[in-house]
């Protein structure tokens, strides 16, 4: 069995986290949804706050939270109809005092103590709006200052990358862009019930595909070892993914790395496209849905267009997609699911490929030099 003091069976916390995301996806799952549908002890709160945000909602928070809150503004939108505005939450607590933006505000934290995202939880509270704060911390601060505290259940997170509780706040957002939608009354009950079990056999799913996802990302990490620049892309909910990606790739191995929007690559940063700076492009796509489908082809139509052009190309795409595997020089595959569930499995093999690069460049993976697990000062 494995320690609660030490990584054991696995040389570090990172991968270990790693490989603890189905369980904490489920533990997350089973505390707001049951056999039923949504529990209403632990959703009313959520809902009420929800009735309340006036149409509009302002996401304030910083790194792998923000980039969740960039997957729920496109969630909660579509989903929904309310608007949602995400500012980085050093921004936001420096924004205007004459400017008052309407709506409700919700904080993301993994730690609920990071201090620029509390000072926008306060800044909110001082404009009268009223707050909601999705932490991994049901005793943080943020959790016990916010009008609603809606938090994950991925347990204590010893490496500073962070990995479940990424995946956990992605899965607690999806849950509000439903809850969202059932307030708004946009998705039928029926509807949201089929939702919520397909969201049932996620865990199950992820836990499948890791064992592959290990072993196919080691390969392929140790044949970018001379890399030390790429760019990460792609479209709609998976931008976000290419940005976290990018993230992950510069706080653990010390790589420099970047995340854009697959449209954006011919506006300016094709110029640093080589064989020297590879392309990581997400190519998942969710054919029930013919917005994610058209998404998809132009990323296939891109990657074509940067094969001509003599790219190094690394895709993360569905299982058996013969053709993206005729585009891409190496291929990380991810089983298909709707597309509001993607970004969620899609990110684990962006995670491994970021610990392997990091060990094989000897770096101490959970304790990565100038960063700290929670940001607790400017």
């Amino acid at each position: 069995m494995a320690s609660s003091v030490t990584p054991t069976p696995y040389p570090h916390w990172m991968l270990r986290e790693i490989h603890e995301q189905p369980a904490t996806l489920a533990t997350t799952l089973a505390r707001y949804v049951d056999s039923n549908g949504f529990r209403a002890e632990a959703c009313d709160p959520v809902r009420n706050w929800l009735r309340g945000c006036a149409g509009a909602i302002i996401i304030a928070a910083s790194g792998s939270s923000r980039h969740a809150g960039l997957v729920a503004e496109l969630l909660i939108e579509e989903l929904s109809g309310i608007a949602v505005d995400v500012e980085y939450a050093s921004e936001y607590t420096y924004s205007s005092e004459k400017v008052r933006h309407p709506g409700s505000v919700m904080v993301i934290s993994q730690s609920g103590e990071t201090a620029d995202t509390l000072a926008s939880l306060r800044k909110a509270h001082a404009k009268d709006h009223e707050t909601l704060a999705i932490t991994n911390v049901a005793t943080s601060t943020m959790a016990r200052e916010a009008t609603v505290s809606f938090p994950t259940e991925a347990g204590r997170e010893r490496a500073v990358p962070a990995t479940k509780s990424f995946t956990a706040q992605l899965l607690n957002l999806y849950l509000l862009a439903l809850l969202a939608a059932e307030v708004e009354k946009k998705l039928t009950p029926e509807q949201i019930a089929d939702r919520l079990a397909e969201l049932r056999e996620l865990p199950p799913k992820v836990a499948a595909q890791l064992p592959g996802w290990e072993s196919s990302v080691r390969e392929v990490a140790g044949r970018y070892s001379a890399a030390q620049n790429f760019l990460f892309l792609g479209r709609g909910v998976h931008n976000p993914t290419a940005r976290e990606g990018a993230l992950k790739l510069k706080e653990s191995a010390y790589l420099h790395a970047e995340g854009y929007p697959s449209g954006e690559l011919k506006h300016g940063p094709n110029a640093l496209v080589s064989k020297q700076t590879p392309l990581v492009m997400i190519a998942t796509v969710d054919h029930s849905d013919p917005d994610s489908t058209l998404r998809y082809e132009k990323v296939v139509q891109l990657m074509s267009d940067m094969r001509e052009q003599g790219a190094d190309i690394l895709a993360v795409a569905n299982t058996g997609d013969d053709a993206v595997v005729a585009l891409a020089d190496n291929v990380l595959f991810v089983d298909e699911t709707s597309e509001a569930l993607l970004p969620i499995a899609e990110i684990i093999p962006l995670q491994l490929f970021s610990y392997f690069m990091a060990i094989n460049r000897g770096i101490d993976v959970d304790n990565p030099r100038n960063l700290t697990k929670a940001v607790l000062a400017e």
